[in-house]
């Protein structure tokens, strides 16, 4: 409110600390998800890896229609899924899924110049490595568990509002 923004009916909330995402819908919670956020502390700031904290929307939805654990790079689907990958390319963290883009609302905080979430292509994906949901492993996005990312992005749209906090 103190931004201008009206809410959105669907919004979700990113709790670093307790590396939670919960939905809510009209104000209720629908559902809440354990996540993985950034090896780092949280950031802002373009190259520090951190996950941005303030309030976002889904600027994008990626994937839809994939099988679980399909692999993208650059946001296309590769046509693999991430266990048929060699070790080797299988070790970091994978884009796989679905991805939600999100976008920074809070000019000068996660909008535009070094602090553009959007341009750091910071996303909530499915990740390749679901035994560590809960543990700080990401390069700043929000991961998720194959199946869970799906159903989450199934039930949201472009424009619903994404609050990061600690």
């Amino acid at each position: 409110m103190r931004l201008g923004i009206k809410s959105t009916a669907r919004a979700l909330v990113v709790r670093i600390g307790p590396s939670t995402l919960q939905f809510y819908r009209e104000g209720q919670l629908v559902k809440s998800y354990a996540i993985s956020t950034s090896r780092r502390p949280p950031s802002n700031i373009k190259n520090s890896l951190g996950t941005p904290r303030g309030l976002h929307e889904i600027a994008e939805r990626i994937g839809a229609g994939q099988p679980a654990g399909m692999v993208f790079l650059s946001r296309l689907p590769t046509g693999r899924h991430f266990s048929e990958l060699p070790e080797s390319e299988a070790a970091g963290n994978l884009i796989t899924s679905r991805i939600l883009w999100l976008r920074g609302l809070e000019p000068g905080v996660n909008l535009g110049g070094e602090v553009d979430t959007y341009e750091r292509y910071v996303y909530i994906h499915g990740t390749n490595h679901e035994d560590k949901i809960g543990q700080r492993q990401s390069g700043g996005c929000v991961l998720m568990g194959n199946v869970d990312v799906i159903e989450l992005y199934d039930e949201v749209r472009a424009g619903d509002q994404v609050l990061i906090i600690d």
